[in-house]
């Protein structure tokens, strides 16, 4: 069986290497063919160096200021080449990107199946996220067959009149990724020295601040509460002027109130997440800008931190497995199951709810225990070795 595997974006590339990594392991039973779109062009890169995969493909679509119908068709007439001269049996795509959703519309177009990994997630609102509630709606329309990660995502799904016997329930792949790079990073000795050398990963963007360094490394596990590290992550397009006003605001007050801990924002590029963030916060001494960091040192991150503010999906699946609390600074979320399974809590783009909600956990062990211990609904880090599975099965 050919397989055609597609991705463009960083988030897309972590959590589709497992998949590309398992089929490699099985040239036997399968032929592979790596596209990649290069929607996310620098950060793309970084997770392909990772995690050791070179793409057959390379449609180098990055452009400056590019808009969705732009890129749209840009990886519609790309696909179609791509899909004419390789002639694959399958293409497998995942999520909610402009890739993701271009890709499997080529593909259709072209009359080639489409597998969906990571199927069936929803909010129920087209708006929030935006556009990527609308894009995995439309691929799931167009796909063959669906690897939901959970029991709620197949029952998305099945709601929508999708033929069960095309559903496999697998797990998320990104815990597959999650747990390879955090015991490839415990496995090396970490003294300030290789904190220092592996943080510089973006140091060609920016260097890391000295406090930050010397607080990683002088920090210890009975620090957690005492010196907490709350990691924070914000870019969505729901949460511009507004939303990044309030929550800069919650940012600036949690960092008063707990002088001792480190809050530390790895700024996404985009202009109207940097202005304001830069502009607010630069001045606080226990507060850290960084650039965007590659996925080892933001996994370092994650498993040293005390609790993680985000409007990420994918973090929301991936810090319960490091028994990090997740507080979702969105009004919805397409992963319902964390917030029932405790590992995660919505607090909105709301400061003082932010504020209340960080300052429960930082200030009851109690309560911070809960969440923290609470089980991961998203898997157990065999999800690509089912999605592979299942192919074959089928």
């Amino acid at each position: 069986m050919h397989i055609l595997t597609v991705f463009g974006t960083r988030p897309e590339a972590i959590k589709m290497a497992p998949v590309v990594r398992e089929l490699a392991a099985r040239s036997d039973e399968f032929k592979q063919t790596v596209c990649v779109t290069a929607q996310h062009r620098e950060m793309l890169d970084q997770v392909l160096e990772l995690f050791e995969i070179v793409p057959d493909i390379d449609l180098d679509l990055m452009r400056a200021d590019q808009d969705l119908t732009d890129l749209t068709a840009r990886i519609l007439s790309g696909m179609r080449d791509v899909l004419a001269e390789h002639k694959p049996d399958l293409v497998l795509v995942h999520g909610d990107t402009t890739t993701t959703f271009a890709a499997s519309l080529a593909a259709f177009y072209a009359q080639v199946p489409v597998g969906h990994v990571e199927a069936g997630l929803r909010t129920g609102d087209l708006g929030h996220p935006w556009p990527e509630e609308g894009n995995r709606k439309l691929t799931d329309a167009l796909a063959e067959y669906f690897f939901a990660p959970t029991a709620q995502a197949e029952a998305n799904l099945l709601a929508e009149s999708i033929d069960p016997a095309k559903i496999f329930v697998t797990g998320n792949t990104v815990i597959d990724a999650l747990l390879w790079v955090r015991e490839k990073l415990r496995a090396e000795r970490r003294t300030r020295a290789d904190i220092a050398e592996l943080m510089a990963q973006n140091a060609a963007r920016a260097p890391i601040p000295e406090a930050l360094l010397d607080f990683l490394n002088d920090r210890s596990e009975e620090d957690n509460l005492a010196k907490p590290l709350v990691l924070i992550t914000g870019h969505r397009r729901e949460n511009h002027g507004h939303g990044f006003e309030q929550i800069i605001k919650a940012i600036a007050t949690l960092a008063a109130r707990y002088p001792e801990g480190r809050f530390v924002y790895p700024v996404h590029l985009n202009p109207r997440v940097q202005k304001p963030v830069y502009e607010a916060l630069s001045g606080l001494d226990n507060v850290d800008l960084i650039a965007p960091l590659d996925y080892a040192p933001f996994v370092f991150l994650m498993d040293r931190a005390t609790l993680i503010l985000s409007d990420s999906g994918g973090i929301q699946e991936e810090a319960p497995s490091l028994a990090k609390p997740v507080l979702v600074m969105r009004d919805t979320t397409e992963r319902p199951e964390a917030i029932a399974a405790g590992t995660a809590r919505l607090v909105g783009a709301d400061a003082e709810r932010i504020v209340q909600e960080v300052s429960r956990l930082l200030d009851h062990a109690d309560n911070y225990a809960m969440m923290a211990r609470a089980k991961n609904p998203f898997g157990d880090g065999s999800a690509a070795r089912q999605i592979v599975d299942a192919l074959l099965k089928r």
